[in-house]
């Protein structure tokens, strides 16, 4: 980045079922947030960046949903660029509004995720994800995936019978694998999914706030060997806003610059044609690399993280090449405790995607807003003491034995 970027402001929905809000609506609340955070007029915004992944399949909005969304709440001559990334849209949005002012472009940017799910029609919802990989390789590709989870026998019974993603069954395999790898047990799974229940009974934004211990996780319904209900992101509906600015944006601003903070680091990865079993190559744990470098820091530097758990098996492989736990120890520490609120590293304060929601399109701004939160010492119960540096991990769509694409960001004070 040629000038230093910041996050004056954010805004965020609650995060669950809003079978009678609009995407425009949604948007609204979430915007409107963020300018008032910021100080911020709407007619001081250069250029925004809006995130949306299933509302062409959804309701058949495609091209200009953007545009649509933000002209209904008074918008006029805004330029907007539409961003589709699969579950990493809005982080990519958000990348894209500080490569922008990092380079010069503008002062001050929106970045904006909206999305919803919900839909009396469940079917039509889970379709929303079967276009996330490689359409033309979908029997290959599905084979592929879950082989890497050999080795591991599913027990009788430990499948459900409901309908659900098919994504659930490739975190499985990936699950199964760590399992056959490393030993990793099914009670670790649990055990990262209880500490994030625990922490979203905290988060008023959050879709579930109720707390689950490591054995009522175990004797929840199955979804799909070693993942149980609770184990498993929701889906959700929801918008989260961020307002990204220069140091001469900042100072056009209203908002306190005490508040403002600082994006130290980021980098867009693709993934690569690697054996599901080279983690070392993962494409997140190059964007950490590479991220760490510019910021000139370590892993073990971080105070606070949000990361991917769309699952309770993607926290662990995410903590693991994100370099806050080694290799094969995601679990382990989950279930010492070292990675809830007090621990040497916590990760989700926010209960993460599994408790707070996914809506897919929103989800990586959702994370900007809890980090931005935990940054600022304004995460009351779920704050983590002394946070300094947070680094969120947003990974989208599947291609290959990996993720399609994956956002890392370093924030700071």
């Amino acid at each position: 980045m040629n000038q230093q970027v910041y996050v004056a402001g954010v805004g965020m929905t609650h995060f669950g079922k809003h079978l009678g809000t609009s995407i425009k609506q949604l948007t609204r609340n979430a915007v409107e947030q963020a300018l008032a955070d910021a100080g911020c007029d709407q007619k001081d915004v250069q250029m925004a960046f809006f995130a949306n992944a299933a509302q062409g399949h959804m309701e058949g909005q495609d091209m200009v949903r953007g545009q649509i969304a933000l002209r209904a709440m008074g918008f006029e001559g805004l330029p907007v660029v539409n961003v589709e990334n699969a579950c990493a849209s809005a982080s990519t949005a958000f990348q894209m509004a500080v490569a922008l002012v990092g380079g010069g472009g503008a002062d001050i940017v929106l970045a904006i995720g909206a999305e919803k799910m919900f839909s009396e029609d469940k079917a039509r919802t889970f379709a929303v994800f079967d276009g996330a990989w490689d359409v033309h390789d979908v029997a290959a590709g599905r084979e592929r995936l879950l082989r890497m989870g050999e080795g591991i026998e599913p027990p009788p019974g430990s499948v459900s019978p409901r309908p659900y993603s098919v994504f659930m069954d490739i975190y499985a395999a990936f699950g199964r694998m760590h399992m056959r790898e490393y030993g990793t047990t099914q009670a670790q799974f649990a055990a990262v999914s209880a500490k994030n229940h625990q922490h979203s009974v905290h988060n008023p934004l959050a879709q579930y706030q109720q707390p689950y211990t490591v054995e009522e996780i175990l004797a929840a319904p199955p979804i799909t060997y070693p993942l149980t209900l609770p184990m498993c992101s929701p889906v959700s509906d929801g918008a989260a806003a961020a307002i990204v600015c220069s140091e001469a944006g900042l100072a056009r601003l209203a908002g306190s610059r005490a508040r403002a903070v600082r994006v130290l680091g980021w980098a867009l990865q693709g993934g690569s044609n690697r054996p599901g079993e080279a983690l070392d190559r993962h494409l997140v744990r190059l964007a950490a690399q590479k991220v760490y470098e510019q910021a000139g820091v370590g892993p073990q530097e971080v105070s606070v993280a949000e990361v991917h758990d769309a699952t309770a098996i993607g926290e662990i492989i995410q903590s693991e090449v994100l370099g806050l736990c080694a290799p094969g120890t995601g679990g382990i520490c989950a279930e010492r405790g070292e990675t809830r609120i007090g621990g040497r590293i916590p990760i989700n304060p926010s209960g993460g995607l599994e408790s707070k929601g996914h809506p897919i399109g929103a989800t990586g701004l959702g994370q900007i807003f809890e980090l931005v939160t935990q940054l600022r010492g304004e995460a009351g119960k779920r704050q983590v003491e002394g946070a300094r540096l947070a680094l969120a991990e947003n990974g989208g769509g599947l291609c290959g034995t990996e993720e399609a694409v994956a956002c890392v960001t370093l924030l700071g004070r």
